[in-house]
């Protein structure tokens, strides 16, 4: 599992670093310096990783998912950016260093992100299928992520109820998510209901993903997290809504439905092991 990990991420480094490498020399380069100090600060590679193992079990060459796996790091780049904002989250720290904002400005930052957004359009279109581009588009605007970060802006003065939290993470975490795993059966030339599984997969993860997230916000160190905890306590998170013990089981609970969506797939020995560390994770 650990070598097939550092493969993809690898893979995915250096494919994001060779995409901007070429315009060093813009005299834009400030806005270039300022989206590389987040895009390529390391982190999980999660999406990625999720779009080539999915090609990859759809029984074609993994690479054919990279503009896509590429794409969806960007729009997840630029979104950690603008949450990371004072008008947003108001963060100091990501990825255990200095927020976009806090080294380049809040004007630079916005742009790094609104560049990192529109560049992933032009990195999709390399890859071809206009399918991948549009559950791109969808995933990563009004109808997902976007749509989700403005559910939880507009909850923030209320307590929420347990469905109107999903809406917001299915959204907020989970588009994303199902953005890698879809993009990468319609690279791999999946069935429909193979893209139907890797959906259900992904919301399931994401639920999955986002509870233990929750959990680890009020657990967790900053040391450990690379970022500030405790950030979310006033906010309508999971741990708030069920308390920790509930929270636990609904982590088992999702990742089992997360696992089973995987029967329409062979060789899934990887993407179970894959999830089960993803949901069991303390970091």
């Amino acid at each position: 599992m650990n070598d097939r990990t550092r493969e993809y991420k690898a893979y995915i480094e250096d494919y994001l670093k060779n995409w901007y490498a070429r315009f060093h020399e813009e005299p834009q380069s400030k806005l270039f310096e300022a989206m590389e100090y987040s895009l390529l600060a390391g982190g999980k590679r999660l999406r990625p990783v999720f779009a080539f193992e999915f090609c990859r079990m759809c029984g074609t060459d993994w690479k054919n998912a990279a503009p896509y796996a590429a794409a969806i790091e960007m729009i997840h780049t630029y979104s950690l950016i603008h949450d990371d904002l004072p008008s947003m989250d108001n963060d100091d720290f990501r990825r255990g260093r200095a927020t976009n904002h806090k080294v380049f400005g809040e004007a630079m930052a916005i742009l790094a992100g609104d560049a990192l957004l529109t560049d992933a359009f032009c990195v999709a279109s390399t890859g071809g299928n206009v399918d991948a581009i549009s559950v791109l588009a969808e995933c990563a605007g009004s109808l997902g992520m976007v749509g989700g970060q403005v559910l939880d802006i507009m909850s923030e003065e209320r307590v929420l109820s347990e469905q109107e939290v999903i809406d917001i993470q299915s959204r907020k975490t989970g588009a994303l998510i199902n953005a890698a795993c879809v993009c990468g059966v319609i690279a791999g030339g999946g069935t429909e209901e193979q893209i139907a599984a890797a959906a259900r997969f992904a919301g399931a993860l994401g639920m999955a993903f986002q509870i233990r997230d929750d959990m680890l916000d009020v657990i967790g160190t900053q040391e450990e997290m690379g970022k500030g905890v405790g950030t979310d306590a006033d906010k309508n998170t999971f741990v708030r809504l069920y308390g920790l013990a509930k929270c636990e089981e609904l982590v088992n609970k999702y990742t089992a439905v997360a696992i089973e969506a995987l029967s329409e797939f062979s060789d899934t020995q990887y993407m179970i092991a894959l999830a089960k560390s993803l949901t069991d994770r303390t970091v």
